[in-house]
């Protein structure tokens, strides 16, 4: 008896090893990559915050994305601002990998559309204004999943 419920236990748990996904088999990743920046912005400073980024970080995307360098971007605001480790999201999305690498003649395009006046704006506020207002809490790289119809 000790015998078979040993064996029962060890098919039990050889099990989930054997139904393990297999990718591009069972699901696909995205070519496209976004950056995620977690904020976590000090309280009653959210609105703040929002001012900032549209003039900084939000202006620089839209040039970006008309440029054609990005495909996307969004912010996010929690709705509960005081719970867990953040409370603001960046998404700044990419048509792959390669569009992060550095690129001389993407840095010059960009910097002709973004201009000087706005890099030095970007930079006082980004050097003197956001210390007091947020800590970057964490930046990751992420691709979606799309999973493969169930056989």
């Amino acid at each position: 008896m000790k015998k078979l419920l040993a064996l029962g236990i060890a098919v039990a748990i050889a099990t989930p090893a054997t139904a393990q996904l297999k990718p591009y088999q069972d699901y696909t990743v995205s070519d496209s990559v976004s950056n995620v920046s977690t904020i976590k912005v000090k309280e009653n400073m959210v609105e703040d915050y929002l001012q900032g980024i549209r003039n900084t970080w939000v202006a620089s995307n839209a040039a970006a994305k008309q440029l054609g360098q990005i495909k996307d971007y969004h912010v996010y605001v929690s709705d509960l601002p005081n719970s867990g480790d953040f409370n603001v999201m960046l998404v700044a999305t990419f048509a792959n990998t390669s569009d992060l690498a550095p690129n001389k003649a993407r840095y010059e395009a960009f910097m002709r559309a973004w201009g000087t006046q706005h890099e030095a704006a970007t930079r006082t506020t980004t050097t003197t204004v956001y210390p007091n207002l947020r800590n970057i809490t964490g930046e990751y790289l992420m691709r979606e999943v799309t999973f493969m119809p169930a056989k």
